[in-house]
């Protein structure tokens, strides 16, 4: 195929694996990709990945996200990896087109501010693609995905933890909870999934919760959900091998996802890490309505 017929996306890359599995995906299919590149968040590893044209600019430059993109002949995107939620609420620096969008905003959280943005960018001839679009084999199965399916005591915490976690997702806060024998022990919020397993980890690892003796098992469970109207073109929920590693460092025995709505990065090496770690990994589909009493 000659490069001028090639057909010419646009990759909006945030940190992690992967906007570099997409721009793998893109090139199999013979597609040119433009990388619009994150300074403060896209692994460097991503110029020598494929040979795509990358471009650097700043978390809060719109306006040369658009030009770069209209330069180069872009009129689809896609938008992949993470972008950590206080980098866009207290780091960024906007410039005007940010800046008069950051104003317009009636809630502060990811979803109203990469919704506004990627109005903006179909207002400029640019559409955002699903971020899932090429990569749909690696989106998680129903089913138990381990060796090992969930104990009774880890599908008893799955069960209330995707009643917590649901209800939560709807106001955007955060898309993981982290459940021990039925409680609640941490809930997501900007500090990210990690950061949030391992907090729990060390909760229960304490002599005490709340100044009393614990009776709580510390085998802890981790959901995480998609949001009940989940746009998969972005902030679609990621879980990769630094999952599995860091819920062994946190004593977390099972993992609890939404099938087809959450992407198992390196997914073979991932399941082999979470089998050999006795870690069982289950995806159930989500359920459009929760009932006020399930929490």
């Amino acid at each position: 195929m000659a490069e001028s017929s090639q057909e010419r996306i646009g990759l909006i890359a945030g940190n992690g694996k992967f906007p570099l599995l997409v721009l793998d995906a893109a090139r199999s299919k013979g597609m040119q990709v433009v990388v619009a590149a994150i300074k403060e968040e896209t692994f460097p590893e991503i110029e020598q990945h494929g040979g795509a044209a990358v471009h650097w600019l700043s978390l809060g430059e719109l306006s040369r996200l658009i030009e770069t993109f209209k330069s180069e002949g872009v009129t689809r995107a896609i938008m992949a990896g993470q972008v950590k939620h206080k980098q866009i609420f207290s780091s960024i620096k906007p410039d005007w087109r940010l800046a008069k969008l950051l104003l317009s905003l009636r809630t502060r959280n990811t979803d109203s501010l990469i919704g506004a943005i990627t109005k903006v960018l179909a207002d400029e001839g640019i559409t955002l693609m699903s971020s899932t679009a090429l990569l749909e084999p690696m989106l998680a199965g129903e089913g138990v995905l381990t060796q090992r399916a969930p104990s009774d005591s880890e599908q008893t915490s799955i069960t209330y933890g995707r009643a917590v976690a649901h209800h939560l997702s709807r106001f955007d806060i955060g898309q993981t909870v982290v459940i021990a024998e039925a409680a609640c022990i941490a809930v997501e919020a900007m500090e990210g999934t990690d950061a949030t397993i391992l907090r729990a980890g060390e909760i229960m690892k304490s002599p005490s919760l709340g100044g009393a003796p614990s009776t709580l098992s510390r085998a802890l469970t981790v959901v995480k959900v998609a949001k009940p109207n989940q746009d998969m073109r972005f902030d679609v929920p990621v879980v990769g091998l630094k999952t599995i590693e860091t819920m062994k460092q946190a004593g977390a025995t099972c993992l609890a996802l939404d099938a087809g709505r959450c992407l198992l990065l390196d997914k073979e090496s991932l399941l082999s890490a979470a089998n050999e770690a006795g870690i069982c990994i289950v995806a159930e589909t989500p359920v459009s309505h929760i009932p006020h009493h399930s929490v």
